[in-house]
């Protein structure tokens, strides 16, 4: 089993920033891609940003150039950096991660549980 934790949530003003940080535990033998959704109130989840494990970067149009995705392979971590914060950027924003769980196979798919993080105007 693998495990996602988020963390860094919190309340900020429009135009500040927030770091969030999602730490993959458990069986892992390789982990493929990692991205951040998120969910507000009364709206589908929508990808935010994502990550391959070679680098490559994904983003949703409305938060690039504020938004940056980034990871840590020795540590199983994916980060988003979050600056310019929106009151539209409020939600439950959560991790992602796909990979396998040994050399022999096994693949994984996992959600983190999330973390909020409201935008005040």
């Amino acid at each position: 089993q693998v495990h996602l934790v988020e963390s860094g949530g919190g309340l900020v003003k429009a135009g500040g920033s927030l770091r969030l940080s999602c730490l993959a535990s458990g069986s892992i033998f390789s982990i493929n891609g990692m991205g951040w959704y998120r969910q507000a109130p009364g709206k589908q989840r929508e990808l935010v940003a994502a990550i391959t494990s070679g680098g490559i970067t994904n983003y949703a149009d409305s938060v690039k150039g504020r938004f940056t995705i980034s990871r840590d392979n020795a540590k199983n971590t994916v980060y988003l950096q979050m600056n310019s914060l929106k009151p539209e950027d409020t939600a439950v924003y959560y991790c992602n991660a796909d990979g396998y769980y040994s050399a022999a196979g096994g693949y994984f798919h996992y959600w983190g549980r999330g973390t909020q993080v409201t935008v005040s105007s």
